[in-house]
């Protein structure tokens, strides 16, 4: 994976913004610092800190895990002291996970979190061995409230129980918390949006400034328009102002 430039106001602030960007705990990123910045006096000539950062290493190696999610399914067809046997080490460090003991810790947060929130909140919470994820789909009838403004709300909620699944494990668990398909929603949303401001600037050859979005829905936008001969994206400003700038090639 390619290291990513971020910015912001504190190494701490940018580290974070890192792991929202790459949807992991702060902890599982590895980072190198361009420019530690400077507050300056009063707010003046201040300099953000700058590092360039990537998702470190996983216990199961990318280039094997096509071959690991085959072993996968042939080991769950199995049955019997035999098949365990025939685990390879690959296989058990991505199986071997207390799902029930993980699944209690999340359901438990969630649970006193909705209560103190006072929201009547339904959790079914699953888990992906193929992706070694934890996927939590949220229902109830004020999910709009839970959603936020653009997702913000389901955003911290995802991250704060990211955190509590994560707690003494050895290897990173992924956390996914969606409600009324609102991810894919909003990722459907963001990807038209970048495509009609896309034809804007090529109709009126101008650059066009998307709203402030967190690293993820910039993410989604650089993504939708890397493909595309004629415009190029990128960011400017900083946390949490930084937005999408779409400009034509030269």
């Amino acid at each position: 994976m390619d290291y990513v430039e971020f910015s912001g106001k504190s190494l701490e602030s940018v580290i974070s913004d890192a792991g929202k960007y790459f949807n992991v705990d702060a902890s599982e990123i590895e980072y190198e610092i361009v420019d530690m910045g400077k507050s300056g006096i009063l707010g003046f000539n201040a300099k953000p800190t700058i590092i360039k950062a990537k998702v470190k290493k996983r216990a199961v190696k990318e280039e094997t895990k096509e071959e690991t999610k085959e072993e996968i399914k042939t080991e769950v067809k199995k049955e019997g002291p035999a098949a365990k046997k025939e685990k390879s080490p690959a296989v058990a460090s991505v199986v071997n996970v207390n799902v029930e003991e993980i699944r209690e810790s999340a359901e438990k947060f969630l649970s006193d979190l909705f209560k103190a929130m006072d929201l009547e909140v339904k959790s079914e919470i699953s888990y992906d061995f193929l992706d070694n994820a934890l996927n939590v789909e949220l229902s109830g009838p004020e999910m709009g409230i839970l959603i936020g403004k653009r997702g913000q709300t389901l955003d911290s909620v995802q991250y704060l129980t990211s955190l509590i699944v994560n707690k003494g494990t050895t290897e990173y668990i992924r956390v996914k918390v969606d409600t009324e398909d609102y991810r894919n929603r909003r990722k459907k949303t963001l990807e038209n949006l970048a495509k009609n401001l896309s034809f804007k600037v090529k109709r009126n050859k101008r650059p066009v400034s998307l709203e402030p979005m967190n690293p993820y829905e910039r993410r989604i936008i650089h993504s939708a328009l890397q493909g595309d001969r004629y415009v190029v994206t990128h960011s400017e400003g900083d946390e949490p102002f930084r937005r999408v700038v779409i400009t034509l090639k030269k």
